[in-house]
């Protein structure tokens, strides 16, 4: 058998498929050998991975023979299809699709936060785990900065309003806010297919009834990752979820209170580290553009009234590449699903 680790990308076609094969490539996989996987348009496109360049290839009963990890970037369906094969084989699974989540065993997981909270509760993968879903990134988001925030106090109160883009949705979302921006300006009929309704130049927290995003049910999953991830050791947040008119990168408008009052440069200190990068003083303010790419969550922190020396409100901005950070966290996943593993063969 193969000594060289064997990775496996369902949906490999997909935005969040094409960024996870960019990110192993400078992740402690990268010598792995990637097998890409996918279905239907997706089939025979090339890809480079690395310095080697591979076909997309169909799944089949034994694409996952002697498969130490797959990754299901893909569909909720095709996730559905073909996980229980990839479970037979012995692989370690790491489901993006989310779709796992309430099977027997899988667990919500983000490594970052949970490295992040003292004395953590919430369980961790044995030799038992089939699965593990990362957690939505947004959760996961919230996770770091109100972990960090712990350390200049307890937190009375946070709310936060987080918005999404188009390509958390895929490929044909991204195409249908360009179709429609550029339909508009060009005062003609746009295409609705995805949305149902009108995202460019929109902001709406609820989308149309035939509309294939749910934003509804996005808004209760980032809710209930961030409590599972929180396992009773962070603070509540309040959520509210929004489509925005961007293309690509989530961000994040966090309001908090603290139980005692302190300087903006204190807060700026402990949110810095791992993950987060915070901007001081008056450097470019995260957004979305200046995101891309980035394996940190971009921060800047404000007092809610800038002529107050110590304050117990502040707001904090956040900005982060979502397919980005995804792809990391996933990859962070299947690490700690890689302890259990043996060493140098394939299982």
């Amino acid at each position: 058998m193969p000594d060289k680790v064997r990775i496996a990308i369902v949906g490999a076609a997909t935005l969040h498929g094409k960024e996870l094969a960019e990110a192993l490539e400078d992740s402690s996989f990268a010598l792995a050998k990637v097998l890409l996987m996918d279905e239907n348009e997706g089939l025979g496109q090339i890809e480079a991975v690395g310095d080697e360049v591979t076909v997309i290839q169909n799944i089949d009963a034994d694409s996952f023979t002697q498969v130490d990890y797959v990754f299901f970037a893909g569909s909720a369906a095709q996730t559905a299809a073909h996980w229980r094969a990839a479970a037979e084989a012995h692989a370690s699974i790491v489901d993006i699709s989310g779709v796992l989540e309430s099977e027997p065993g899988v667990l919500v997981a983000s490594p970052w936060v949970r490295d992040a909270i003292e004395n953590p509760t919430t369980p961790a993968p044995d030799l038992h785990t089939p699965a593990l879903v990362p957690a939505h990134i947004a959760a996961t988001a919230l996770g770091l900065i109100l972990a960090r925030l712990q350390d200049v106090g307890a937190v009375r109160s946070a709310w936060a309003t987080v918005h999404e883009p188009a390509s958390e949705h895929g490929r044909a979302a991204v195409d249908e806010l360009h179709q429609q921006t550029v339909t508009l300006l060009n005062f003609q009929s746009m295409p609705k297919e995805v949305f149902d309704m009108q995202v460019a130049f929109n902001l709406t927290p609820v989308l149309g009834e035939a509309s294939k995003v749910d934003l509804v049910a996005t808004e209760a999953r980032i809710r209930r990752h961030y409590a599972l991830l929180a396992g009773g050791r962070l603070p509540a947040v309040a959520v509210q979820l929004l489509q925005v008119p961007a293309f690509h990168g989530y961000g994040i408008s966090l309001g908090v209170e603290l139980e005692r009052a302190v300087a903006l440069e204190h807060l700026e200190a402990a949110l810095a580290g791992s993950y987060l990068d915070v901007v001081i003083g008056d450097g470019d303010p995260p957004s979305n553009l200046s995101c891309a790419g980035q394996e940190d969550i971009l921060l800047r922190v404000r007092q809610s009234d800038a002529n107050e020396a110590l304050s117990t409100r502040f707001w904090i901005w956040a900005a982060f590449d979502n397919l980005k950070l995804a792809s990391l966290n996933a990859i962070a996943c299947a690490a700690e699903l890689g302890r259990f593993r043996p060493q140098g063969k394939v299982q």
